[in-house]
């Protein structure tokens, strides 16, 4: 068999594939893994008591501002390293604009606050759970991530991983809002985003064991 041949075999019954079916396969694996998160909040941690006056409120959207406009982003580089071809990823310092914009919003807060307050509004009274939690409430996340890349081909397994990570942290994140009573936006600055953090070193460390294809 030649090589025309060989190429006309193994195409001979290829279907196409929808341009849209990379981004359906991942929102799908998000909204899953996202409804198990909200499903474990409400199980295990419970929804805030006040959520429904805090909905009317800055604080609370200010946190889903940055929570998810840091999850929507995620979806952008996750949509180009699912694909085995090299994707520019210049598009990712946008990212920094919502971590701009909080840490804007923090120093405004600052400067409205005597200082002898400052330590609690960063410290707030869960900081040391806060970026666990975020980590626990991303699992579920990342591994309805994890259903989605059986139909992707990555090729940059780490980084890859690392995105599928900050993803579910980022989402994660989100979701922990409902819960949270926390408002400072340095406490969010901080400790939502080193959940996140620990979210992506966590895809990192396990994506170029679990993505091989």
């Amino acid at each position: 068999m030649n090589t025309d041949q060989l190429i006309l075999t193994l195409v001979a019954d290829l279907k196409p594939v929808s341009h849209h079916a990379l981004i359906r396969r991942l929102c799908i694996g998000l909204l899953l893994g996202t409804a198990g998160a909200a499903i474990l909040v409400a199980v295990r941690l419970g929804f805030r008591p006040d959520l429904v006056l805090a909905l009317q409120g800055f604080h609370f959207w200010m946190k889903w501002a940055y929570t998810m406009s840091l999850g929507i982003g995620s979806i952008f580089a996750i949509e180009r390293l699912a694909r085995p071809t090299s994707s520019s990823l210049h598009g990712l310092w946008l990212l920094g604009l919502p971590v701009l914009g909080l840490a804007t919003i923090g120093i405004v807060e600052l400067a409205e606050t005597p200082a002898r307050q400052w330590l609690s509004m960063w410290l707030g009274q869960s900081w040391m759970m806060c970026p666990w939690w975020v980590l626990i409430l991303a699992l579920p996340i990342f591994v309805s991530l994890l259903w989605s890349f059986r139909k992707f081909a990555p090729t940059r397994l780490r980084a890859a991983g690392a995105a599928a990570g900050f993803a579910a942290g980022a989402w994660a994140a989100a979701v922990y809002c409902l819960h949270c009573p926390e408002d400072s936006a340095i406490f969010v600055l901080t400790w939502y985003s080193l959940g996140i953090l620990l979210a992506t070193g966590l895809g990192a460390l396990l994506g170029s064991r679990i993505l091989r294809w």
